[in-house]
């Protein structure tokens, strides 16, 4: 495919929360067409990766911040980065520095096998002292969890409206909670 840029440029973001900024994803760059998902990495359901991997054609190339926004582990990165690749598509990796066309070298696949298990553990290592975190402070008794959505009184009331045959999404909608809530306040007051 050699080394001169014929597509277009595509940018490719993930944000894990509402509230989290893209706008320091690709600082400076011009791309022709921006996909951004707004969902957790893990989740495998990201319908602006998918629209995104539709869209590109051979000759594009797709810009993405870092490669743990692509994806949340090794499997998922080289896989999609295969995809793309295997469509003529050139992908480039921000952070990393890096670009991979298809036509790679043993190193160019080394390094991102590599980089990819770097930031897959980087990930584990986050979850575990977050876990840890939250463990030390429940026995300093400064961790309580998520406040209960309803009061005592808007429990037995829900329970009660249940018991006698209330639809359960019925429920949810007057007490402004999810069916699944409702269902879990069930299952505790049992």
């Amino acid at each position: 495919m050699g080394d001169a840029i014929t597509g277009q440029r595509v940018a490719y973001q993930r944000v894990s929360s509402l509230d989290q900024r893209v706008d320091r994803q690709l600082d400076g760059i011009t791309v022709q067409r921006t996909f951004t998902d707004t969902v957790s990495g893990k989740d495998t359901d990201r319908p602006q990766l998918e629209a995104m991997l539709g869209f590109v054609r051979d000759g594009d190339t797709v810009i993405v911040h870092s490669m743990d926004r692509l994806a949340r582990n090794l499997e998922d990165l080289r896989r999609i980065v295969r995809e793309l690749t295997a469509k003529g598509v050139r992908v480039q990796f921000l952070t990393e520095q890096l670009t991979f066309t298809g036509d790679d070298t043993a190193m160019a696949t080394l390094l991102l096998s590599v980089m990819g298990a770097f930031a897959e553990f980087e990930r584990a290592l986050i979850r575990e002292r977050q876990r840890e975190g939250i463990e030390l402070a429940k026995k300093r008794g400064a961790y309580r969890g998520r406040r209960r959505s309803l009061s005592e009184e808007q429990v037995t009331e829900l329970c009660q409206r249940a018991g006698a045959g209330a639809a359960k999404a019925t429920l949810a909608r007057e007490f402004g909670i999810s069916r699944e809530t409702v269902y879990q306040y069930l299952r505790t007051t049992q």
